[in-house]
This record gives C-alpha cells, structure tokens and sequence, in this order.
C-alpha cells in the first residue's frame, strides 16, 4: 500500500482553499460582495481528501458599491434587511484569513490557493475586497487558483456546477443553491472527489530530477 503523503507534499507547500462569493453584480471593482464562505479540507488517516471546516459570513455592501436588481433575485438576499448579520468587508476578511492561515500552520503549509468553480470569479472579488481592505498580506496567492469548472470538464465531461456534482455522484439540492455556504461545500466536496480519483495517477508519477528549480524564476509563475 502506498505511504500516505501530507497535504504539503500532495499540492507542493500549497493548501487548497474552497472559497465562494454570493455579489451584487459580475464587476468585482464596482459590485458589491455579499457573503463569503472559505472551506478547508484535510487528509484523513487513508490519504483520501475530505471537507474539513466551513467559515462564512454576511458581508455589508462597501461603500458606493453597486447592487444589481437581476443578481439579488437569483441569489434571494436583501442587503438591507434589518436582520441580516452583516459585518463589513474588512472584518470578513481578516476572520477567514486568520480561519486559512491557522490550517495551512496546522497542514505545513506556505501559501493557500482558492479553490472554487470558475475560480478567477472569486478571486477577482476577493482580491478587490483585499485592496479595498487595505490588507496587505493575503494567505491567498494573488493569482493561482483550482479551478473545479476545468476538473470537472476533464473527470466527467461537465462544467456546470449541478451537472458535474450529478455526474460525480454527489447530487444537487437546488433549493440551496446560490448560497455561499452551499457552492463552497458542494465545490469542496467536487474538488476531493476529483483529486481522490487522480491519487493513483499522482502515486504513480516518478520523482521530479534534483536539477530542476524548486521555484520558478519569474514571479508570474506558481
């Protein structure tokens, strides 16, 4: 039987990250972000990848942030009710980031990537939120990301998020969807069945020379 390997070595030091955003709009720079959800995963004792711990939130609109009618409606949240638990952006943030860096610590982990479905998506407005912010140091790497939409397509055949969850053999409540909490679990739970599938590939692959870099020299590159 294969020697179980860590999550470190599994992602090279990375620590995948499901994160999905619920917004106001499709324009990260003017739209407001509504909810947040980061999910971490883990590796149990047979290696395999599973859904860890959800962190979400209800964000308040930044300020001047634009709230498309149409997006509300598919998403079902009124920003202004008064019993909407809100926080502001900034607080959003600094409670994930303290939620992703104490797992890639606990993982050995140097830097987490977001994982979602059409990742750039989330990471547009997360990083636009981080500017906003005026966080300087993110876990996140700015750019690099798992993207569930392009694993789905190459595993099943399928990029849309219910056909691939189907396909996969995990199912699809559409009651629940467009919620951040349900898309980032669902997306988690697409993510580790796509990878457990792949661990006889990853298994098989022979060890990398010695004289390749570490790290590539330009950094642009992951």
């Amino acid at each position: 039987m294969p020697q179980t390997t860590t999550m470190a070595e599994r992602f090279r030091g990375f620590l995948p990250v499901v994160v999905d955003v619920e917004t106001g709009g499709f324009n990260a720079r003017t739209d407001a972000l509504l909810e947040i959800a980061a999910v971490t995963l883990r590796l149990d004792a047979d290696g395999r990848l599973l859904r860890d711990a959800t962190h979400a939130w209800h964000v308040m609109p930044f300020k001047g942030a634009n709230l498309e009618a149409a997006a509300l409606q598919v998403t079902g949240i009124d920003p202004h009710h008064p019993l909407r638990p809100a926080i502001p952006e900034r607080e959003a943030l600094q409670r994930i980031f303290r939620e992703v860096r104490s797992a890639m610590a606990a993982a050995n982990c140097t830097r987490a990537v977001l994982v979602g479905h059409n990742a750039h998506f989330d990471l547009g407005f997360l990083n636009e939120a981080i500017a906003r912010s005026e966080i300087k140091r993110s876990p996140f790497h700015p750019f690099a990301i798992f993207d569930t939409a392009t694993l789905a397509g190459v595993a099943f055949g399928q990029t849309v998020l219910a056909r691939a969850t189907v396909a996969a053999g995990l199912g699809w409540d559409s009651s629940a969807a467009h919620s951040a909490v349900y898309d980032a679990e669902i997306t988690a739970d697409l993510f580790c069945e796509i990878v457990n599938r792949f661990r006889p590939v990853f298994e098989t692959t022979p060890p990398l020379p010695a004289s390749l870099p570490a790290a590539d020299p330009d950094p642009r590159e992951a």
